[in-house]
């Protein structure tokens, strides 16, 4: 244990001239006396508990001074700082929020089996930085790299369709993601691009997209998300929303070419325990240790000392009032 402010503890001397005053007073004090005829009755008493306890309060006081002292210095502890080995990588989601992941052949829907297990990667890894890019028509950051766990989860869980332009370009979203990235000092940089579509939309080719992400060292997982062949999807008619069959169209030949350009892997995903074993499988090929040094963890304990202060001083005054109370 040690203090913040260790200079305080020299206002302890404090209780040096309480003491003098206390017992310089004792000894000048004039008790009240009463003439009698006869000390007899007074011989062989001994000393009485009142008398040792009128002490008790002073003493109590000096407690209740030296503890607040103690406690306004600000006393705290702390574990020892030691090197140790973490595994953390700079990664970013780059998620398709096109209309077609509404489809339902994933548990609710693609959206909400990608949201879902994306969440539990993100729990398993807890030293990596991680981003979110969302595209559709066009793209945008939803969360940068961050190492905040709880704001990133949360972030991820507000991603839904109907965000922006509906449409699929791959090619904005996967350079949005390595935007994100390129200014990274980590070893180790990846992209997880997930979509259901082929790319129709946006100014930046996928071929382009690919080329940036190769050129600054990012390297990009594509997933390939929907069911062979067709797959039931919501479409409003005049009597509700129904499913209908509608055929999964995934640009598989591009993604399998981003991925081997920048040295990553491509994989299909055909069901929620088939997105689960991807990313299984991605958060075992991604591991890069790293050597870096603890912070310190520190601990109050000023609330001790305040607590002692508060006993002594209600002793104190129950003392006085109920068990040393004087006559006026």
């Amino acid at each position: 244990m040690f203090f913040e402010y260790p200079k305080l503890l020299w206002l302890l001397l404090i209780i040096l001239p309480m003491i003098f005053w206390y017992v310089w007073r004792l000894f000048r004090r004039r008790e009240p006396y009463l003439t009698v005829s006869a000390a007899s009755p007074w011989k062989g008493g001994g000393t009485t508990v009142r008398t040792v306890l009128r002490h008790v309060p002073f003493a109590l006081r000096c407690i209740t001074v030296a503890a607040l002292i103690l406690a306004i210095a600000r006393p705290r502890s702390s574990s020892e700082m030691e090197k140790v080995d973490t595994e953390g990588i700079d990664i970013v989601f780059a998620i398709d929020v096109s209309t077609s992941m509404l489809a339902r052949d994933f548990r609710p829907d693609r959206i909400g089996a990608a949201k879902d297990i994306a969440i539990e990667f993100i729990s398993s890894r807890p030293s990596d930085r991680m981003g979110i890019v969302v595209f559709a028509g066009e793209s945008f950051t939803q969360s940068p790299l961050t190492t905040d766990r709880v704001t990133l989860i949360n972030l991820m869980k507000e991603i839904e369709t109907g965000l922006i332009e509906d449409g699929t370009a791959i090619g904005n979203g996967l350079a949005t993601a390595v935007a994100r990235l390129k200014d990274s000092d980590a070893k180790s940089k990846v992209v997880i691009l997930l979509t259901d579509g082929v790319n129709n939309r946006g100014e930046i080719t996928p071929a382009m997209a690919s080329e940036i992400a190769s050129t600054f060292g990012v390297r990009v997982y594509t997933i390939g998300v929907g069911a062979m062949g067709t797959a039931p999807y919501p479409v409003q008619t005049p009597w509700g929303i129904q499913l209908q069959q509608m055929e999964v169209e995934i640009d598989e030949p591009l993604l399998q070419g981003i991925a081997a350009q920048t040295g990553g892997k491509y994989f299909r995903a055909t069901d929620n325990a088939k997105l689960m074993e991807i990313y299984g499988e991605i958060n075992k090929m991604e591991k890069s240790r790293t050597t870096v040094e603890s912070f310190p963890v520190y601990s109050e304990k000023f609330m001790t000392f305040a607590l002692v202060a508060l006993f002594a001083l209600l002793l104190e005054i129950i003392l006085r009032l109920f068990v040393l109370r004087r006559l006026p």
